[in-house]
């Protein structure tokens, strides 16, 4: 919902956590399948949204989170395609590759992937100061969203430095960067259609900004 073409976003009253078993396991194996293949969170970002439109759009969310995981796996060599076809192993095991053990999940969990890093510049922007989402368009993972590009909001938080998803993702290196969060009004983004009141925050590293004018 909310692309053209696909309907309003309707919200789910009283929505589950999960609609069916399936997903909880999806979840779950996306997570403890991270160790053996020892992607980090960006890869496995871009493993789900490195996609056709048509088949991106026509999945629901967990089967997206599926395809990327069966990507992710057959990069690395932990399965072939034929086996994700069968459902079952029909080859040996990768030799040397280090499991999530049940004993080891809840610690895991607990100590989540923190992405805050020492600072190594000081901002170039403020809290109140007016940007422009950059118009970019690179290849690869980018966590600006379409809809701000080219638009121009306010600081409203200084978050220090974070991890840059762009490079995490490509395997470059986590080359941590300030991150803001700017907010931008609705009529802004999309004119006069929008509803006046409607204001949207959005989190965006340093190097997706400009200073408007």
């Amino acid at each position: 919902g909310g692309v053209d073409g696909f309907g309003p976003v309707i919200p789910e009253p009283n929505e589950p956590v999960f609609h069916g078993e399936w997903e909880r396991r999806v979840l779950a194996l996306t997570l403890a399948m991270a160790r053996p293949g020892g992607w980090n969170i960006d890869m496995s970002r871009f493993a789900r949204e490195d996609r056709s439109p048509a088949e991106y759009l026509s999945k629901s969310y967990y089967q997206i989170w599926l395809a990327g995981l069966e990507r992710l796996m057959h990069e690395r060599g932990l399965v072939m395609p034929d086996e994700v076809e069968a459902g079952r192993v029909l080859y040996p095991p990768k030799a040397g590759v280090p499991v999530l053990a049940p004993g080891d999940v809840e610690g895991m969990l607990r100590r989540g992937a923190p992405t805050e890093r020492e600072a190594t510049s000081t901002p170039l922007f403020a809290i109140g100061d007016r940007v422009r989402a950059k118009n970019i368009h690179p290849e690869g993972h980018v966590r600006l969203p379409r809809y701000v590009r080219g638009h121009v909001g306010v600081v409203e938080l200084l978050h220090g430095a974070h991890v840059f998803a762009d490079s995490n993702a490509r395997g470059d290196g986590e080359n941590p960067q300030q991150l803001y969060t700017v907010r931008f009004t609705g009529r802004e983004l999309w004119g006069d259609r929008a509803d006046p009141a409607s204001i949207i925050s959005v989190d965006a590293w340093e190097s997706y900004l400009e200073r408007a004018e």
